[in-house]
């Protein structure tokens, strides 16, 4: 193994793991959708293609994904258009990162305001296989016990094993911060900043690889998939970055950006 493959290595493993288990976030329970039909969603890979996230495009430059995939801009790629890692469709858009905005009070020891917007270097092309997710505006909630998908690449079992070639998605229920924050459960860690969303019964989750990935509810990226403790766990939901808690956020970074461009 040579150098930069060791870095990357060591990379991966920091992103994987930390005190609350952020990044183990994969599909669990779940099923392949049809293909390509889920085309807003984004696979972000090392530049050695290496899939460590997901993520959402938002417009043709622009990608939200969770703050704790950061692995830094000349590490990064983004692919989309694609459904199955392991074989080339011809349906694929590479992309390279041109700027990456993780949020400035992202907080890596509690997770708190896990969220980053992606700028391109080049448009994505809009097509069959190719679309713009919608977001929710500033402060909008969604009900609990409303059923949202959440889709990603991740590992497909709570013991881990293999990435999935292939898409992966799930339908669960919104749970309500009281419940999510209540002693036997997360005791306090959950933030107004995130949400949560799983099973009573557990069975089904996000995990490993699922991180950054969207939580759609009602047509909306309403989650982003952050942390949680052990996957498809009853007694521990998956906690979700609450998106429309930055969706002013989002537009001023957006615009910001622009302004700047304009100036110089």
């Amino acid at each position: 193994m040579d150098l930069s493959s060791l870095v990357l290595c060591v990379l991966f493993e920091v992103l994987a793991v930390n005190c609350q288990e952020e990044a183990q976030e994969r599909i669990v329970g779940g099923y392949a959708p049809v293909p390509h039909s889920i085309k807003y969603i984004v696979s972000i890979q090392t530049t050695q293609r290496q899939h460590l996230c997901g993520g959402s495009l938002i417009n043709k430059y622009w990608v939200i994904t969770a703050a704790h995939c950061n692995i830094g801009v000349n590490k990064m790629m983004i692919v989309a258009g694609d459904y199955s890692l392991t074989i080339y469709e011809g349906t694929e858009q590479e992309i390279l990162p041109q700027l990456l905005f993780p949020h400035p009070e992202y907080n890596p020891t509690t997770t708190n305001n896990d969220i980053m917007l992606v700028k391109l270097r080049a448009p994505v092309y809009l097509n069959s296989y190719v679309s713009i997710a919608l977001l929710p505006r500033q402060g909008a909630s969604i009900a609990v016990g409303r059923l949202c998908r959440v889709s990603g690449w991740g590992y497909t079992s709570p013991n881990g094993g293999q990435i999935p070639s292939t898409l992966r998605t799930v339908m669960l229920p919104i749970v309500s911060t009281q419940q999510c924050n209540s002693s036997g459960s997360f005791g306090g860690s959950i933030t107004e900043n995130m949400l949560c969303a799983g099973f009573s019964t557990g069975g089904k989750d996000a995990c490993q690889g699922d991180s950054g990935g969207p939580l759609v509810c009602e047509g909306r990226v309403y989650g982003l998939v952050s942390w949680g403790r052990g996957c498809a766990d009853a007694q521990f939901p998956g906690v979700y970055t609450a998106v429309s808690k930055f969706r002013r956020w989002i537009d001023n970074t957006i615009f910001s950006y622009y302004s700047r461009c304009k100036n110089d």
